[in-house]
């Protein structure tokens, strides 16, 4: 009974993936973050578990082109092809 009502609770606090990604863009912009940072940083500040943010994250294809396009500027994952325009 107390895991459903934590895990009520983190569901809660997130409405929707385009709800998690506006917040997630406020960082970005507000703070100066990077958005994989801004990732963790809102985790970290909602107790929200990462896992929880990885399917919000890859329901919006938008926030996830953004963490991929960053993550590969870094270095964390490899460069994916890309077509010449």
């Amino acid at each position: 009974m107390i895991i459903t009502e934590i895990n009520s609770m983190e569901i809660n606090s997130i409405k929707s993936p385009s709800q998690f990604m506006l917040e997630i863009d406020k960082l970005v912009d507000e703070k100066g973050m990077d958005y994989i940072e801004a990732v963790l940083y809102y985790c970290d500040s909602q107790d929200i578990e990462i896992e929880t943010a990885a399917s919000l994250i890859k329901s919006s294809a938008k926030l996830k082109a953004k963490v991929q396009i960053e993550a590969e500027n870094q270095n964390y994952l490899p460069k994916s092809g890309k077509l010449p325009l």
